[in-house]
């Protein structure tokens, strides 16, 4: 045994005081993640637990004065992430943490960070239903801001190819994923407002974690789809996952071909119906030409009856009616007006030139005068005789007047 007077022996409670400066002094404040295993919250207000990972574990201790600003309740299993002095305790030589501040890590930090900022928008009216905008019944153009590359764009495309081929399409190309995501997004969707040809957004990409859905929970992209002009239809992730841009939107869609179908309408429906409409026009177009058809033939008889040359033919018809009669009672004047001339003309024809020449007299007649008086003839002059039959020319030889 060495009992030399120049050495060195240390107590017990030295060391461990030592060895626990020189940790704390050594280390000074750090910061580790771990996941909390046998946690006890004592009756003092301190709180006892390990921090472990896949491969080890150490123990750690916040006191009372340092646990009374969490603003959650640690338990077994939850992913946290503590600022620390690497100690010891000195009573039991036990190596261990002092923890002064802790902070939800992973999924359970998000998911604190998510109904944060939930309620924050929801107390500002970014949720209202009131300010949420129609979506067109049949886009002209749709803008997709999505990953160019991810299955979220390939399933929109084949929805609305399927459903309604009409519609125009324009991609917003962004990352979906990452520290630039956010800042991406809210850019398109600026690009898509100044662009103005769009008249409906959808804003997709498909699933994953919380921490790889977080871009769409950022309040910077929330504040972008809350002001964009144009509607905006959120399809992110999938069925159970929900975000904050899910919220705002003026639509949220399970997922991104759940958005397409929502965008536009099928077209197979829009044909069947547009069948059905014609068919219906049909029907009452025929009952209507067939009404009118009757009208007009109704029309049409009162008109031929109105007519004027119906009326000019009933006119024509009476007044041959009238000329029958006229000529009929001509007729009968006639008839008995010749029996009253009958004894006249017999007397008349008794006494006229005609039969006057019939009894052997003749008419001379000079030039266009009728001779009455022999003196008014000198010799040579042409005479012109008119018996009952025939007519002679002679040249006075001499005449003698009475």
């Amino acid at each position: 045994m060495d009992l030399s007077p120049n050495r060195e022996v240390f107590t017990v409670s030295r060391l461990n005081k030592e060895a626990r400066g020189m940790l704390e002094q050594g280390f000074g404040l750090i910061w580790l993640a771990g996941e909390i295993s046998n946690f006890t919250h004592h009756g003092s207000g301190h709180m006892y637990f390990s921090l472990k990972d896949d491969q080890a574990q150490v123990s750690c201790a916040m006191f009372r004065g340092q646990n009374r600003g969490l603003g959650f309740r640690p338990a077994m299993g939850m992913q946290v992430l503590v600022r620390a002095r690497v100690s010891i305790y000195e009573a039991r030589g036990n190596y261990q943490l002092i923890v002064e501040r802790m902070e939800e890590a992973g999924e359970g930090r998000l998911q604190r960070e998510f109904e944060r900022l939930k309620k924050k928008l929801h107390d500002a009216g970014l949720f209202d239903a009131d300010r949420k905008q129609p979506l067109p019944a049949a886009p002209k153009k749709i803008g997709i801001v999505t990953s160019p590359t991810g299955a979220a764009v390939r399933d929109i495309l084949h929805v609305l190819k399927r459903r309604f081929p009409v519609a125009q399409v324009l991609i917003y190309p962004v990352a979906v994923q990452g520290e630039t995501a956010a800042g991406q997004i809210v850019r398109a969707l600026a690009l898509a407002e100044t662009h103005g040809s769009c008249d409906l957004l959808i804003l997709a990409r498909g699933g994953g974690s919380l921490e790889d859905l977080w871009a769409f929970n950022e309040e910077t992209v929330a504040q972008a789809i809350f002001k964009c002009p144009i509607p905006v239809i959120s399809g992110v992730g999938h069925e159970i996952d929900f975000t904050i841009a899910d919220f705002v939107a003026d639509v949220r869609a399970p997922t991104p071909s759940a958005a397409a179908e929502i965008a536009v309408p099928d077209q197979r429906e829009w044909l069947n119906t547009l069948a059905r409409y014609l068919d219906r026009l049909g029907h009452l177009a025929r009952r209507y030409l067939s009404a009118k058809r009757e009208k007009t033939g109704w029309l049409e008889k009162r008109l031929a009856q109105a007519h004027p040359g119906q009326l000019l033919n009933q006119q024509g018809q009476k007044l041959d009616e009238l000329g029958l009669r006229l000529r009929r009672a001509v007729q009968d004047k006639l008839g008995r007006l010749h029996q009253r001339l009958d004894p006249l003309a017999r007397a008349l024809q008794a006494i006229g030139p005609q039969a006057t020449l019939e009894r052997g007299y003749a008419i001379v007649s000079h030039g266009e005068a009728i001779v009455r008086d022999a003196g008014t003839l000198n010799k040579g002059d042409e005479i012109h005789i008119r018996f009952a039959r025939g007519t002679a020319t002679s040249t006075i030889k001499e005449s003698h007047k009475q």
